[in-house]
């Protein structure tokens, strides 16, 4: 029985995955610049706490963003496994977000949007969606051509599920520009 778990949650990881790159794949080929990043890779770790009291959380966290709207809007689809010692949650989302440009090495971006969470602690399984905000700010590196940066991204979350939990968090990790 606990292979089965462990297949229905690669399952969902794999098919996260695949509609990510699907959905990358399907930008890259309405591209016109040839020297424009098709899509942003985040790929770092995230840490989460309860505003109702609880441990921490930590995991992962792997999210793909691109821009359908230049200088007005960010699209990004991400996958957040947490882990504390009783218990699992895996976050996806999808965040509409808002860039602003502050220096030719550093952006700002503030976005919202829905979730789904998928719990289980204490042998019990739950499915919920929440809302999340979050800020947004990226480091590159080099002017000009973004390549490799970084980012930092705080969070709040309001689950409207079941006791409607609100957690704070933070993410972090390198950024990985595909062209």
């Amino acid at each position: 029985m606990p292979k089965q778990r462990f297949v229905t949650k690669t399952t969902r990881f794999g098919l996260v995955l695949a509609v990510g790159i699907l959905w990358v794949g399907n930008t890259a080929a309405q591209s016109v610049e040839a020297d424009k990043e098709i899509a942003v890779v985040e790929i770092g770790a995230a840490t989460s706490i309860s505003q109702k009291g609880g441990s921490a959380s930590f995991g992962p966290d792997f999210a793909v963003e691109v821009t359908p709207i230049e200088n007005w809007l960010e699209l990004e689809a991400g996958v957040t496994p947490l882990f504390t010692r009783h218990s699992t949650e895996w976050d996806v989302d999808l965040l509409f977000k808002k860039p602003w440009t502050l220096s030719p090495k550093v952006e700002f971006m503030f976005g919202i949007g829905p979730e789904w969470v998928h719990t289980r602690q204490n042998r019990m399984t739950t499915n919920s969606i929440s809302g999340e905000a979050i800020g947004d700010v990226m480091f590159w590196p080099s002017v000009g051509e973004h390549r490799f940066g970084w980012y930092l991204e705080p969070g709040y979350e309001y689950n409207f599920g079941q006791g409607h939990e609100k957690s704070i968090g933070i993410s972090g990790g390198l950024l990985i520009a595909i062209r």
